[in-house]
């Protein structure tokens, strides 16, 4: 399935059907007066954020989206039916803009949520509702209202709870697929990742979360290097950043400042967002390289990064358990390892 996030639609809600003009003739009864019945009501555009989506492809081969008109009312006091209604499924995070792809009208961040985008035009009187003692045989009726019509943008961001960030090759598609079950598209050259990837972490019963893979990021990123900084809003939700270094190449202070420098320039609060720092490909370090490029990092980062290998898997668990520790600080959660401790100590030690 090709990935599609964002996509321009077209949305009508039905006109109301129109009155009936129409009088009673029976055979026996006459002057039998009016019984035009009303229009039925136009229907309704509708958008509803549905689990299982992840893109936004259905609207790629569709983009007019026209709920029907409603029933003409009919003789007998016979009214019209409602227009049925038209609903728009999306993927949870799919924000609804206006046309000028700026504007935000909804965000549909709750699986369920359920929001009326356009409403359908009332139904028209029938001469019936016209009878009265100086005018008991109207020849007239209302027409239906028209409905409401627009152009909207649907924006998907994806909704994960930690997302990875770094520079082309830095293995983070071999991250993700040594955290998770997710099996992206991995190879030895830059940009094997073109649209973002998602995973599900299962670390223990309490600790399961999704996390994020984009497109690498490249210097000038902001100003449309490379892929630009398009789908960095796909992270723009998560509680946490994974900021993924390629430990084989040469300068990794510089690298750091690249990626940091992209983070800010997009803005959206990216730059603030907690970020664990992680040296990555060790397998292919020396112990001392390892060393002499943390030290590195530390001086330009102002912290210790973490030494993983998503080839070997080493580091690995600990990273994971390090990211949703600040996911659920950022959620205001206390996390296990913050909990207080009674500690009894046995006296004289501890023995069998």
């Amino acid at each position: 399935m090709k990935f599609l996030d964002q996509a321009k639609i077209y949305i009508r809600s039905g006109n109301g059907g129109a009155g009936a003009v129409s009088f009673r003739r029976e055979k026996f009864i006459p002057n039998g007066g009016p019984d035009g019945g009303d229009g039925g009501n136009g229907g309704n555009v509708w958008i509803t954020a549905v689990e299982g989506l992840n893109t936004l492809i259905d609207y790629r081969y569709q983009q007019h989206f026209k709920a029907q008109t409603g029933v003409h009312g009919m003789g007998r006091q016979m009214h019209g039916a409602k227009g049925e209604d038209v609903i728009l499924k999306v993927p949870v995070g799919t924000q609804v803009l206006d046309e000028d792809k700026e504007t935000v009208l909804l965000d549909m961040d709750v699986a369920g949520k359920t929001e009326l985008l356009l409403k359908g035009g009332n139904g028209g009187w029938g001469n019936v509702r016209f009878k009265g003692p100086s005018n008991q045989a109207p020849s007239y009726a209302n027409p239906g209202q028209e409905g409401q019509e627009r152009w909207i943008w649907l924006r998907l961001k994806l909704i994960a709870d930690v997302g990875l960030a770094g520079l082309p090759n830095a293995g983070k598609s071999t991250f993700l697929a040594a955290a998770s079950a997710a099996r992206p598209k991995i190879a030895d050259y830059p940009f094997t990742t073109l649209v973002p990837n998602l995973g599900v972490v299962d670390l223990s019963a309490t600790e399961r979360f999704v996390i994020a893979d984009i497109p690498g990021l490249i210097e000038g990123a902001h100003e449309g290097a490379g892929i630009g900084t398009r789908f960095l809003g796909h992270v723009e939700r998560s509680g946490c950043l994974i900021h993924l270094i390629d430990g084989t190449q040469d300068d990794v202070a510089r690298a750091y400042r690249i990626i940091r420098h992209e983070l800010e320039a997009y803005g959206a609060g990216l730059a603030d967002k907690p970020e664990v720092l992680a040296l990555n490909k060790i397998d292919a370090l020396t112990p001392a390289a390892r060393e002499e490029k943390a030290a590195e990092l530390e001086a330009v980062a102002g912290k210790r990064p973490m030494l993983v290998s998503g080839v070997s898997g080493e580091g690995v668990t600990e990273l994971l358990r390090a990211a949703w520790t600040e996911v659920r600080k950022d959620r205001g959660e206390v996390a296990p390892a913050e909990q207080d401790e009674t500690v009894v100590e046995t006296p004289g030690g501890w023995a069998p």
